[in-house]
């Protein structure tokens, strides 16, 4: 066999084994942009309007809120943030609705509800998310974001059943083109 059938080969195998992972339920995508974060960095917030609900230890922020923590930046419409004063002020979560975003590095995901678990380094998305990276997009129901680990996970639990909703993940991958010497045969 030459070297050219030998590459289509390997990338037909690979491209099979990768569309049998995908038939076998919830979407996977390791999503390294989103590894590394420093979730003991400071927290900047900025709103429109900020009230501090100081005997429920939250703060509520309104009006085309941006919190940004490290290269992580979160932005929404409001964003309920818990947190402790026992001793030493310490932000627990973030609960954002209305629009929101998630961006850091090259990766953004967006839903319509996120709590960012600050403490289990979690972000967890629901309705309508979608996550990008690059020109690769998964959609569905629910997205988690491990920061500990790099690991986001996209599933149709949540997905609303309106007009154009399945209940399933779709996604869409890029393929790197081929190298004008390469041939199928």
């Amino acid at each position: 066999m030459n070297a050219s059938l030998l590459t289509t080969a390997a990338r037909s195998a690979i491209g099979g084994f990768a569309l049998t992972l995908l038939a076998l339920g919830g979407m996977q995508l390791n999503a390294q942009a989103f590894s590394g974060h420093d979730s003991s960095a400071p927290v900047q917030f900025d709103a429109g309007d900020i009230d501090v609900e100081d005997r429920q230890d939250r703060v509520l922020l309104v009006g085309g809120v941006t919190v940004r923590q490290a290269n992580l930046t979160v932005r929404s419409q409001r964003m309920l943030v818990d947190y402790s004063d026992a001793g030493d002020f310490s932000i627990a979560r973030i609960t954002a609705t209305g629009g929101v975003n998630v961006q850091r590095r090259n990766e953004n995901a967006r839903g319509d509800v996120a709590v960012y678990d600050i403490e289990r380094r979690l972000i967890t998305m629901a309705g309508n998310v979608e996550l990008r990276r690059g020109a690769d997009r998964l959609s569905g129901g629910r997205l988690t974001i491990d920061l500990a680990s790099g690991r986001a996970s996209v599933d149709g639990r949540g997905a609303s059943s309106g007009e154009g909703s399945t209940g399933r993940v779709t996604g869409t991958f890029t393929v790197s083109q081929r190298k004008s010497g390469d041939t199928e045969q």
